[in-house]
């Protein structure tokens, strides 16, 4: 979270927006949008992550969540959004090195 809006109660349910950077329509590629889905499914599963609702547009992600007792959603949040980028981060450079390949064959 951003230090605009600081999470103040950790347990408390929250209207959460992620955006790409600049709004680059990173979700309209399927294997993107199954990044944020396997991501958000691990901390439902694993990080005390409870999800009420959730749309995924092509650039922005908006959620009403909040988390378990024993867990803190600033903390869920940083996981899951660390994992997010650093996942479609590296599956944009295997599509530009496999682009770059068929270029040469």
């Amino acid at each position: 979270m951003s230090d605009q809006y600081p999470v103040r109660d950790q347990q408390a349910t929250y209207f959460l927006t992620w955006t790409t950077v600049e709004w680059i329509d990173v979700f309209t590629r399927k294997d993107f949008k199954l990044i944020v889905v396997d991501s958000l499914n691990h901390c439902i599963k694993n990080k005390g992550l409870v999800v009420h609702a959730w749309v995924l547009m092509s650039n922005h992600l908006h959620m009403i969540a909040r988390v378990r007792e024993g867990f803190r959603l600033t903390d869920v949040l940083r996981d899951s959004k660390k994992y997010t980028s650093k996942a479609i981060a590296k599956a944009m450079k295997g599509s530009l090195r496999a682009a770059a390949d068929g270029c040469w064959t």
